[in-house]
This record gives structure tokens, C-alpha cells and sequence, in this order.
């Protein structure tokens, strides 16, 4: 189990390989830690074989794949997926034991970028619009309320133009989220570079 409870930030960092340099999408690799970089988890997408090398270069956020977080000692302690889709992308998340934890939906908005976060059941538990002009903000509302909120940092002109070098802070800014609230809000940020960030997506 990864308890964010306590945790008013935190911070996800892309993991960089060699190859980005030369336009060759890899799996994505995340480290979760906190502002003083402590290790949280890490997650890794796990699309693999040729079809996944495939998806990758050619489907971007399209394709289907498996997001597994670990815990520092390197155990899967929850899962994520994402089947094949061409609109309205979703992301399931389940904890190890298979327990349905909620979903990140996207909605059809004209000009923002739309989310539903959604509990077990489906109900929508938090929302995310973020308009054109604010490229790099994700707030995360209750009842018209913001809850937490997602930025990306600027990485720099060399990677955002060669790698998917993103870096994401998250700011839990109402202190009655629950833990499954924050796990899917972490999963939502990944979930949103996927969707937004990537070399292929920009492209889609």
C-alpha cells in the first residue's frame, strides 16, 4: 500500500532514457517522491513485445497498456490500465489484490481539457478542467471547490523539445482527501502526461 495521507505534496519525475533523444518512444518510468526527492514509488507503463513497441510509436495515448506502481522494495502494490480507445480515454485503477479503486475518465469539453475522477462505483468524486490558456494547470475540484492541484514544471528547451523528461507537482491542498482520493489523483497526473505531454499525443 502507498499511504499518501499525510503528504501535502509531492512530486513525479520522468525517467529519461537514451533513446528519446533520437525520437524512439520507451515504456514510461516515474519516481514518486516527496519535495526532498525520499522515494515514494516508482511506476512504469507495461505495454511489451511488438505490439506494445508498436503502440507505442505509432498509437500514443490510443493504445492500450498497464501502469504498475511499486513500492521502493520494488513489489507491484497497484495497477492501472488503460484499454485501446480512440475517444474518451479511460484509466482503471485496482490495488494488488484486484480491488477496483476508481477511474480517470475524460469528458467531451470544446476547448478545455476534461476529466471526471470517479470512486468504485462510478460516481464522480473530483473533477478536472483545465482551459487552453493554462496549459500547464490541472486543478482538481469538489463541488466547485479545488481539492489539489497538478502542475507541470518546465523542463527546459532541450527536453521538451527531444525527451518526455516531465516533471509534475502535486499540491493536496484539502487535508480531508482520503488515500484512494490521492492515488487516483496521482494516477489522473500520469494519466494526463500520457494524454498531453507526450511526443505521440501532441501528434494524435
Amino acid at each position: 500500500m502507498l499511504s499518501l495521507e499525510r503528504e501535502t505534496e509531492i512530486f513525479v519525475r520522468q525517467k529519461r532514457e537514451l533513446a528519446e533523444l533520437f525520437g524512439f518512444e520507451t515504456r514510461n518510468k516515474y519516481e514518486i517522491t516527496r519535495r526532498d526527492k525520499t522515494l515514494l514509488a516508482y511506476a512504469a507503463e507495461q505495454s511489451k513485445g511488438l505490439m506494445g513497441l508498436i503502440g507505442r510509436q505509432f498509437l500514443g495515448h490510443w493504445r492500450s497498456f498497464d501502469l504498475l506502481i511499486f513500492n521502493p522494495q520494488r513489489q507491484v502494490i497497484y495497477r492501472a490500465h488503460h484499454p485501446f480507445r480512440f475517444f474518451f480515454q479511460r484509466l482503471e485503477l485496482y490495488d494488488a489484490q484486484g480491488r477496483h479503486l476508481g477511474a480517470a475518465q475524460k469528458r467531451f469539453a470544446f476547448l478545455y481539457k476534461k476529466f471526471d475522477i470517479q470512486g468504485p462505483q462510478g460516481q464522480t468524486v473530483m473533477e478536472v478542467s483545465s482551459a487552453p490558456w493554462k496549459l500547464w494547470t490541472f486543478p482538481f475540484t469538489r463541488n466547485g471547490r479545488d481539492v489539489a492541484i497538478l502542475k507541470k514544471k518546465w523542463a527546459g528547451l532541450l527536453n521538451e523539445a527531444f525527451t518526455d523528461k516531465d516533471s509534475f507537482h502535486i499540491d493536496f491542498s484539502d487535508p480531508g482527501l482520503s488515500n484512494d482520493d490521492r492515488l487516483l489523483t496521482l494516477v489522473s497526473a500520469i494519466f494526463i502526461d500520457l494524454m498531453y505531454f507526450e511526443k505521440k499525443a501532441n501528434e494524435s
